[in-house]
């Protein structure tokens, strides 16, 4: 039996193309949170300023947007010599930890995308590669190996050292579908979130032993993933805009670390037209089928600064179709305030 899609991926590059920015609708996610407080979050600071905060201290499942912390500490590592961003690393390596089916073809389209950029040469791309392609394609198997590379302990370490006090610890997610595999609701309910975390760790090494053994977890029902999406790490959108202000400030990290992770964070420089009118910007999206999730920094060229991380969980099918489809026109409104887009989703977020 197939596993039914986990998605665990959203497109973390905004288009920018704002030519659809101010059609009717624009105002959708701002009327979400507005309508539905029991399943947002929201936190919007420009120039250091806050201009929206609901439920900012709210902890709430991050999905793929965890994935920033990692990132972090990968260029930590890099600047302190610990690892080398050019090392190549054999794509064989990474796909112990794919799981077909779980996280929206982001695996193998990053793959298409470096051998269409011959990125990729005979099987092996640098390690640099690996850490970009978790945060631009969102790879679950790229961030697993980065876990395991880096080292839990060492992640964990670096929310302690950036201040956070209300994240939850990070784990092996994906070898956690091992530990769902098979098992029942109540059986998981009965297995103690320290017990959760160790068990997938063993998964993880049996991943990481036997490349075949991915092929063991098969059988994960619905009822069964939304388990295992309510245990993602968790935290809050003020704990989020704090890391935001730290790279978007580019003075809180010395000038190594920033650099290397500017090179992950910030694949929207690469477009000449976000040249135009950004400094620099970065972005992280995550999802379940139940989690939504989008954390952003953008500095433009006239030195406004943004930061900004909206959260949505416990969503029904449809509600997350209709704000995925409007994410790019709300950040977009927010970040430019062309015909006053950012002003009117304000007056809604604060009631007015």
């Amino acid at each position: 039996m197939k596993i039914k899609l986990i998605l665990l991926a959203i497109a973390c590059a905004i288009t920018f193309n704002t030519s659809h920015l101010f059609a009717q609708g624009n105002n959708v996610i701002a009327d979400f949170i507005n309508q539905n407080t029991d399943k947002s979050a929201i936190y919007l600071v420009q120039n250091g300023n806050v201009l929206a905060g609901f439920n900012t201290d709210r902890k709430m499942p991050l999905a793929s947007t965890v994935k920033i912390i990692i990132a972090i500490e990968y260029a930590h590592q890099a600047a302190a010599g610990k690892i080398d961003p050019m090392q190549w690393i054999d794509s064989t390596e990474l796909d112990k930890y794919y799981i077909p089916n779980t996280d929206g073809n982001a695996h193998p389209k990053w793959l298409s995308y470096l051998k269409a950029m011959t990125r990729l040469q005979n099987g092996k791309l640098p390690l640099q590669e690996v850490a970009k392609g978790m945060i631009d394609f969102s790879s679950n198997a790229n961030t697993e190996y980065l876990l395991d590379l880096l080292g839990v302990d060492n992640v964990n370490k670096r929310l302690t050292a950036l201040g956070l006090t209300n994240h939850d610890s990070l784990y092996y997610f994906v070898s956690s579908l091992g530990v769902l595999n098979g098992k029942t609701v109540p059986e998981l309910e009965k297995i103690s979130m320290g017990e959760y975390r160790a068990l997938s760790a063993a998964q993880h090494d049996k991943m990481k032993a036997d490349p075949t053994y991915k092929n063991n977890i098969v059988f994960l029902p619905m009822n069964v993933q939304k388990v295992w999406s309510d245990r993602l790490p968790a935290s809050t959108v003020k704990e989020y805009v704090s890391i935001m202000q730290k790279i978007n400030s580019r003075t809180y990290f010395d000038n190594s670390t920033q650099k290397h992770l500017s090179i992950v964070m910030e694949r929207l420089m690469d477009n000449p037209a976000n040249q135009q009118w950004l400094k620099h910007a970065g972005m992280k999206g995550g999802s379940t089928s139940w989690v939504l999730t989008k954390a952003l920094y953008a500095t433009t060229t006239t030195g406004e600064s943004t930061e900004l991380a909206y959260f949505f969980n416990d969503l029904t099918e449809e509600e997350f179709e209709k704000l995925a489809m409007n994410m790019n026109s709300f950040e977009l409104a927010i970040l430019t305030n062309r015909n006053g887009a950012r002003d009117a989703i304000l007056k809604t977020l604060n009631g007015q």
